[in-house]
C-alpha cells in the first residue's frame, strides 16, 4: 500500500506502512469471514445486502487474495519489521546532541529535517504489536520495542500508554510502570503546562488501556477473552468492570489475588493465563495471583 501515514506524524507519505498494511489486511480478512458466515447463515439476509450495496461476486476472493499477498516489510539482517519500506535507511536522529528544550521536535526543526531520519512522535510498530499481538511472536515483539523505542520521542500524549503496555508483556516492568506513570500524569501532572486548553482525551483513555490491557493483561483475539493480570507493588487494588458482548465483567485484582465476576449476562467463557473459566450470571471465581508483580 503506497503513500500512506501511519500512526507516527514525524514519517509521513510512505510506502508500505507496517501498521497501515497489517490493519488493511486484518479488515480484509473479517469482512470476508463476516460475508461467508452470513451467507451460510442468512442466505436472505446476505442476498438483500449485496443486492443493496452492489456487492460483485468476485469481490469477496479477491479480498482474500489481497489478504494472502499483502506485503509486510521484515528485516533480515536486524530481525525487526521495518516500520516502512524506507525507514531504516534514513539516519538515526541525533538524540545526544538535541536539547531537552527542543522537544516537541516540531516546535523547532522544520518538517523536511525531521522526515528525513529516524525520529518517531507516535508509537506505530509499537501499536501494531498491542492492537494485533497475536501476529507476532514474544520474541519479535521485544526485538521490535528494542530497536524502536528508542526512537520515540514522548512528543505525543499518544504513545506512553501503548509503550507501557508492550512493555509489560515482554518483561520490562520498569520501563512500563516510567511510561505508565507518564501517562497517568498527562493531565493530573499538566506534564506538558497545557490543561488550560482542556484534557487530553485519547491519553486518558490510553491511561484506562494500560490498566486493562497492561496490569490486567487482558486480549481479545479472534473472539477468545484472555487476562494475564501483574499488579504492581504499591498498588491496594485494581478493578473494573468490562462489558463483553451484552455481559458484564468484574475483575479485581489484589497483590495476592484475582478474581472474576460475571454481573450480568447469561454464561461467559474466557482463559486466565492458560486456564479456561467458565461463569454463569452471579457467579465469581478467585484464583491466586502468581509473583510476576513490577514495582510501582
Amino acid at each position: 500500500i503506497h503513500g500512506v501515514t501511519g500512526p507516527d506524524e514525524y514519517t509521513t507519505v510512505v510506502d508500505n506502512n507496517l501498521y497501515t498494511n497489517l490493519i488493511a489486511q486484518n479488515n480484509l480478512r473479517y469482512a470476508a469471514a463476516t460475508l461467508e458466515r452470513m451467507k451460510q447463515q442468512r442466505q436472505d439476509f446476505f442476498t438483500s445486502l449485496a443486492e443493496k450495496i452492489g456487492l460483485r461476486s468476485d469481490e469477496v476472493n479477491n479480498w482474500r487474495r489481497a489478504v494472502d499477498r499483502m506485503y509486510l516489510p521484515y528485516d533480515e539482517e536486524l530481525k525487526i519489521h521495518p516500520q516502512d519500506d524506507t525507514f531504516l535507511n534514513k539516519k538515526v536522529w541525533d538524540f545526544e546532541h538535541t536539547p531537552a528544550d527542543r522537544y516537541p521536535l516540531l516546535l523547532h526543526y522544520h518538517p523536511l529535517v525531521i522526515y528525513r531520519q529516524q525520529v518517531i512522535k507516535q508509537a506505530d510498530v509499537a501499536l501494531a504489536m498491542v492492537l494485533l499481538g497475536d501476529r507476532f511472536s514474544l520474541e519479535q515483539k521485544r526485538r521490535n520495542f528494542d530497536y524502536y523505542d528508542p526512537l520515540t520521542t514522548g512528543d505525543s500524549s499518544l504513545s506512553v500508554c501503548i509503550q507501557s503496555i508492550l512493555a509489560l508483556e515482554i518483561g520490562y516492568p520498569d520501563k512500563a510502570l516510567t511510561y505508565a506513570r507518564y501517562a497517568v500524569l498527562m493531565d493530573l501532572g499538566n506534564v506538558e503546562g497545557n490543561v488550560k486548553d482542556g484534557c487530553h482525551i485519547a491519553s486518558l483513555g490510553g491511561s484506562w488501556m494500560l490498566c486493562v490491557y497492561g496490569f490486567a493483561g487482558m486480549r481479545e483475539y479472534g473472539g477468545r477473552l484472555s487476562f494475564d493480570p501483574q499488579l504492581p507493588k504499591g498498588l491496594a487494588k485494581l478493578s473494573f468492570p468490562l462489558a463483553v458482548r451484552g455481559r458484564v465483567l468484574e475483575v479485581e485484582i489484589k497483590p495476592e489475588t484475582v478474581s472474576y465476576c460475571l454481573r450480568e449476562g447469561n454464561r461467559l467463557t474466557f482463559r486466565h493465563r492458560d486456564r479456561e473459566i467458565r461463569l454463569s450470571e452471579g457467579a465469581s471465581e478467585t484464583i491466586p495471583l502468581d509473583v510476576r508483580t513490577p514495582q510501582l
